[in-house]
């Protein structure tokens, strides 16, 4: 399982004192981001290729709440990716060191060319890399973005 371990920051806390919508999407964003450049693609190699990932839907399922400067653990798995690599569904699950569950992320997203504006397939490297990834019990083969 590929996992981070972080924090909830001052600027991750909402009105109601506890981590706002948003900063589950950011720490998720982040997560996948360390599990690329973990991977041999950092942001400098994403720019030297012309891709890079976008995230085209998320969706956030909350359980516990998590306060101000609470540790917790991101995890990484694929719930889904496209033979190709062309589309993929990122899951991070969001758990206090003791194993509960506070939050699920789900990212559908693709590869997007940066110099034609256009999905794409990604490197075979990189789509070695999304295969390493744990897979969520009801992974799905996804259809190819590319027509």
């Amino acid at each position: 399982m590929y996992e981070k371990t972080l924090f909830a920051g001052w600027g991750d806390m909402d009105f109601n004192a506890h981590m706002r919508n948003t900063a589950f999407l950011d720490k998720s964003g982040d997560v996948r981001m360390m599990f690329f450049s973990d991977r041999g693609f950092p942001a400098a190699e994403f720019a030297r290729l012309g891709i890079g990932p976008v995230v085209m839907k998320d969706e956030i399922e909350y359980s516990r709440e998590l306060g101000l400067l609470e540790e917790f653990r991101v995890t990484l798995a694929t719930a889904g990716l496209a033979d190709d690599g062309s589309r993929f569904l990122f899951r991070n699950e969001f758990l206090r060191l003791d194993g509960t569950l506070c939050a699920r992320v789900t990212s559908a997203g693709g590869w997007l060319d940066l110099g034609r504006r256009k999905l794409t397939v990604p490197p075979a490297a990189l789509l070695e890399a999304l295969r390493s990834l744990p897979r969520t019990d009801g992974f799905e083969v996804l259809p190819s973005s590319i027509r």
